[in-house]
């Protein structure tokens, strides 16, 4: 997926709230902010693949401001509503009548997840929103492909599944199980350190993860989506060798549909911009479950 014109104004809005949430010293936000413009002017091209250059955004941002993990705070409350909800999710789950229907069911859970995302300027999220969404995830299925990702997913031995946000990877626990029904290895994977509100591996832990799946690893990289090139060569092991793919979020479909895909992947994510919405050709704010080859 490459980059719109209409990229560059998320692109400096998000850099300018990260900003802003990172320091308060005026000095640091300007030179942040100048140095941002330096990279946009020089790397904001047609060419240029948007989670590529969100990465390179955050990088500049946290090396300037010497905040780490500017999203701390908001990633700690989206983990703690997430896990109030956890139940509401675990019931819709749990009433389904057959293997099937509850898969699919914890799919929607999942997909809806994706929207706990902030300073998006078309997502204007609401952690309030999360019970209503949820409730009604069927009725804003824009691409359907959960029977298609069912049927690939029990003939998998090996499953890798790849978390994208923090308060998000809460209901990927109720996928995750579900999965685990099915028979096969599940290896779920985080990001290695912080970036945007992206999970790492303390956030897994946090709201249980490890309990659930059989094994927890990091992408060895901050970067958001999945740039190989970054990545340790212990997770494109694991990578490489898996049967089947379940990739959340707008990060992965950035990435994942710019590659070569080594077995089928699962792509479960919210429309939260146009760009994205526009590349799977749906509205925006809809929920999309597409499998990949």
């Amino acid at each position: 997926m490459k980059v719109e014109v209409r990229c560059i104004s998320c692109i400096l809005h998000r850099g300018y709230m990260e900003i802003q949430k990172a320091t308060n010293d005026c000095s640091l936000q300007f030179k942040a902010m100048s140095a941002l413009l330096r990279f946009l002017a020089e790397e904001f091209k047609p060419t240029a693949n948007p989670a590529y250059l969100g990465t390179k955004r955050d990088r500049i941002i946290r090396k300037i401001t010497g905040n780490p993990d500017p999203y701390a705070k908001s990633k700690q409350i989206s983990n703690q509503k997430a896990l109030e909800i956890l139940p509401l999710a675990k019931n819709i789950v749990s009433n389904e009548s057959s293997t099937e229907l509850k898969f699919r069911k914890a799919c929607l859970c999942s997909v809806v997840g994706n929207i706990m995302e902030f300073d998006i300027p078309d997502n204007p999220f609401k952690l309030t929103d999360l019970k209503t969404l949820i409730q009604e995830a069927e009725k804003d299925l824009a691409i359907d492909e959960i029977p298609q990702i069912f049927n690939e997913a029990r003939k998998a031995k090996h499953v890798l599944y790849l978390t994208d946000n923090a308060g998000e990877i809460a209901f990927d626990t109720l996928l995750v199980q579900e999965l685990k029904k099915l028979g096969p290895h599940i290896i779920v994977a985080v990001k290695n350190g912080p970036i945007l509100n992206d999970a790492t591996m303390e956030d897994a832990k946090y709201v249980g993860m490890h309990e659930v799946a059989d094994e927890i690893i990091t992408t060895g990289t901050d970067a958001v989506g999945l740039i190989p090139n970054e990545c340790s060569d212990e997770f494109l092991k694991v990578y490489n060798s898996a049967d089947f793919v379940v990739a959340k979020g707008m990060g992965y479909a950035e990435t994942l549909t710019e590659l070569q895909l080594p077995a089928p992947h699962a792509l479960l994510l919210r429309t939260k911009c146009g760009t994205v919405a526009n590349f799977f050709n749906v509205n925006m704010g809809k929920n999309v479950a597409k499998l990949m080859f």
